[in-house]
């Protein structure tokens, strides 16, 4: 009796294409070579681009810087000179770029990417388009799933030189070191500029849980974690968007951060779906910046997502309160003994949502004061527990 034939998925193709670009890396190119035409997902306005630019033929093809370039990112090679070095040494890899008898320098890669930029940022737009039917048929549900996030790319400037800092420190030292009680580090940071002094783009920022002087970008990615937008948050963005607010230096290095994430999430959202309509859209997940009273009817509204997977944000809350329970109807109960609050009154702040609030159900009024009159009480406020909705 004949045994069955599996249908294989598309799930199961790709689960064998990852064995073999772990374990086999020459049948990995080889099978890359065979079945993806790169050339065809060229725009033809970067193929016109490329080659009238001199005006004459090129020495290398389009095709072959590019594949050149998406060989580097494959295999994981940091920097151009490490990728030329692994070109010259593997004929394998001269093949799959179509370099047979000679390798582009590193100034020519250089030239490539600089003189090129806008037209391989349409590449990969084009190529978002292509792979969103192909993400959809290995996991719909996870292809739906959009993700955002914001960081950013420490640029080779002096301020990111760790003796930079340390220089302003030490002749803060020699200049107050009569006043002991002088934050010697906070007026460091309070002097630093907000920009490099090479490029104004480089704003300093709290990254990754340190000070630098980064490229500020966003990024989109689905569940499958592949990337379907990045947009850097630089001048020209502001000059697209003027509705966007300029991000000010405060105090609070994450209230910095906090303020770019969600203000670029209108901007960078509406911009890629317009540039690709057909995204299926079902959940979106972001940090608890985005917990905001704005966004959630712009996501579900607006964007058309099913669902909004935002953690809350305590913001200003105590974290030593006990967190008060809530009943099916919404109402706030005490985190001691389950008692429901009672309703106080609607809140109209500016610029704030409309919320409203409940006080302790043990407040009473004495002398045109609230005074908690409960025995074991969950704050020492003497005015009583308060809880917003």
């Amino acid at each position: 009796m004949l045994k069955p034939f599996k249908q294989m998925t598309i799930a199961d193709i790709y689960s064998q294409c990852k064995d073999l670009f772990q374990n086999n890396k020459p049948s990995f190119l080889n099978l890359l070579s065979e079945y993806f035409d790169l050339e065809s997902y060229i725009p033809l306005t970067f193929h016109r681009a490329y080659y009238s630019y001199l005006g004459r033929d090129r020495k290398y093809s389009l095709v072959s810087m590019l594949s050149a370039l998406i060989l580097q990112k494959i295999l994981g090679i940091p920097i151009v000179s490490l990728l030329i070095i692994f070109l010259l040494l593997c004929r394998e890899a001269r093949e799959f770029c179509g370099f047979f008898d000679s390798v582009p320098d590193d100034s020519q890669f250089s030239r490539f990417k600089k003189d090129f930029v806008e037209h391989i940022k349409d590449l990969f737009e084009n190529l978002v388009d292509i792979t969103e039917p192909i993400c959809q048929k290995i996991n719909s549900q996870l292809a739906s799933t959009l993700i955002f996030d914001t960081s950013g790319i420490e640029a080779y400037v002096a301020e990111n030189n760790p003796k930079f800092l340390n220089a302003l420190i030490k002749r803060l030292k020699r200049a107050y070191k009569d006043n002991p009680d002088v934050n010697l580090y906070q007026m460091a940071y309070n002097l630093m500029p907000s920009c490099a002094s090479s490029n104004n783009e480089v704003k300093q920022l709290f990254i990754n849980g340190h000070f630098c002087y980064v490229y500020k970008f966003t990024i989109l990615t689905n569940a499958l974690g592949i990337v379907r937008n990045i947009t850097f948050l630089n001048d020209d963005f502001k000059e697209k968007h003027p509705e966007v607010e300029i991000d000010k230096k405060s105090d609070s290095p994450e209230e910095d951060k906090s303020i770019g994430d969600s203000t670029s999430l209108k901007p960078v959202l509406q911009d890629f779906l317009n540039m690709h309509p057909d995204t299926s859209l079902y959940t979106f997940i972001g940090d608890s910046i985005f917990d905001t009273y704005d966004t959630y009817p712009f996501l579900l509204n607006e964007c058309g997502f099913e669902k909004a997977i935002i953690p809350l944000n305590p913001r200003n809350t105590n974290p030593e309160l006990l967190k008060p329970g809530f009943d099916e109807s919404g109402r706030p109960l005490c985190p001691k003994d389950g008692t429901p609050f009672k309703y106080a009154y609607p809140c109209r702040g500016k610029g704030r949502a409309p919320r409203d609030k409940w006080e302790c159900p043990k407040i009473s009024w004495v002398n045109g004061k609230r005074v908690c009159t409960c025995e074991d009480p969950c704050t020492s406020s003497p005015s009583g527990r308060m809880v917003y909705t």
